[in-house]
């Protein structure tokens, strides 16, 4: 039986509501609105309990509604200091935004179903807020909705709203990450459910895909591979950066390891069984083995063509390696380097071999990352390039990736950000 409530004081739109400003009491502006968090009774109305609030550096953090004194159009006022400790969904707990919208429902009265366009939460007289109104697009009778043919309807009127296996349209979720960077999807990505964040990544792009991983922390992204088709899992590992690809083998339960390896493209395999057989910490189990690599006769048009390309990370665009034939890792001897910003100083004919600065010191391949770290801060460089004992290429190592491995291996899930006193105790300890 229904359990009445109180008469509606107000009543907000979620749509409407996500991306509102949030203030402080003292009208300091500290984050916007990401999401609303509900809880579902079989007995009563959906509640809303809190808002997720996305503060300085895309950090979201939960603001009880008990602490919102106000909400209003481009505003939404809290009382005393938010908890700026990471926001994590509960089990029990249900994103509205991110969950909700585009679910399927069945009408009760059995005219059809429809699709969940937006939610509206009303504040009751002792101050709960609850889902009270669902703005629903009816399917018609062959099973396609109609433009503008929208409803709004109490929660109770509708089936499937709460059901677990009633998802929100995937498609839809990932068509919001349009703009985003890989790090910021990879962020939403890792506060969804589980079994939302699976079902996100099997609508996504291979090489969306395989950006958001490279950005996920183990855990997340042992998960999200693992309940992958192991088809689709190496069509993922294939398009990752070789090093990020050999990173998340390394994670992953040898069996499955091995499996994943079989799998893949014979060539991006081998690159990662090379990068497999080196120790972690040092200039082999580092490097990438897809840097920019050129002979002394490509011209700085070339280079530049090389460093456009959209697969090109930023720290390793910076830099081109210079080697005699073959270019194939393991290369011809490696003649030196040439650096993006002296090659804009060129004219687009000039040879890239006479242009070359070749007081880069090669790294060999068991160099530690201490001394990987002291070499880039000490020369302002954002790559080096590892050699065997004869000279030859074997890739290189990107600033980026030495970061990675110089951070505590949870710093993508930390739950606090690192102050400076406690990233200097780790540094020096």
């Amino acid at each position: 039986m229904r359990v009445a409530s109180p008469a509606p004081q107000q009543r907000v739109f979620v749509a409407r509501l996500v991306g509102t400003a949030v203030f402080d009491p003292l009208g300091d502006a500290v984050g916007y609105v990401h999401d609303v968090v509900v809880l579902f009774d079989a007995r009563n109305l959906p509640r809303a309990i809190g808002l997720v609030v996305e503060v300085t550096g895309r950090r979201r953090v939960f603001v009880p509604l008990t602490r919102v004194t106000s909400i209003s159009a481009g505003a939404v006022i809290t009382t005393g200091l938010l908890n700026i400790r990471r926001f994590q969904l509960r089990s029990v707990e249900t994103l509205v935004a991110g969950e909700l919208f585009e679910r399927t429902v069945t009408f009760k009265d059995g005219s059809g179903e429809g699709i969940v366009k937006d939610v509206a939460i009303e504040q009751q007289r002792n101050g709960d807020w609850h889902v009270t109104a669902l703005a629903v697009v009816r399917k018609n009778t062959i099973g396609l909705f109609r433009r503008g043919h929208s409803v709004v309807v109490d929660p109770f009127e509708v089936a499937g709203l709460e059901d677990q296996l009633a998802r929100q349209g995937a498609k839809s979720l990932i068509s919001s990450f349009a703009g985003l960077k890989p790090a910021d999807i990879a962020d939403l990505v890792r506060d969804l459910p589980e079994e939302r964040r699976i079902e996100v990544a099997h609508e996504m792009s291979d090489e969306a895909l395989a950006d958001v991983l490279e950005e996920l922390g183990e855990e997340d992204r042992v998960g999200i591979v693992q309940a992958l088709e192991p088809r689709r899992a190496a069509d993922v590992l294939d398009v990752m950066q070789p090093d990020d690809a050999a990173d998340l083998v390394s994670e992953l339960p040898t069996e499955v390891a091995s499996q994943l390896l079989e799998l893949m493209e014979p060539e991006e395999a081998a690159d990662v069984r090379r990068l497999l057989a080196y120790e972690d910490n040092t200039a082999g189990g580092l490097m990438t083995t897809e840097p920019v690599i050129l002979p002394p006769d490509a011209t700085v048009a070339n280079l530049l063509a090389h460093v456009r390309r959209q697969d090109v990370p930023p720290a390793l665009a910076a830099m081109a390696y210079v080697v005699r034939p073959p270019l194939e890792v393991p290369t011809g001897k490696l003649l030196g380097v040439v650096h993006i910003q002296r090659a804009l100083r060129e004219p687009p004919q000039t040879l890239v071999g006479t242009i070359l600065d070749t007081s880069v010191e090669p790294l060999e391949v068991d160099a530690g990352i201490g001394t990987i770290t002291r070499l880039l801060a000490t020369y302002n460089l954002t790559g080096m390039p590892v050699v065997d004992e004869a000279g030859r290429l074997l890739g290189a190592v990107s600033v980026d990736d030495v970061l990675d491995h110089l951070l505590p291996e949870d710093w993508r899930d930390a739950d606090d950000e690192m102050t400076d006193d406690e990233m200097d105790r780790w540094a020096d300890g």
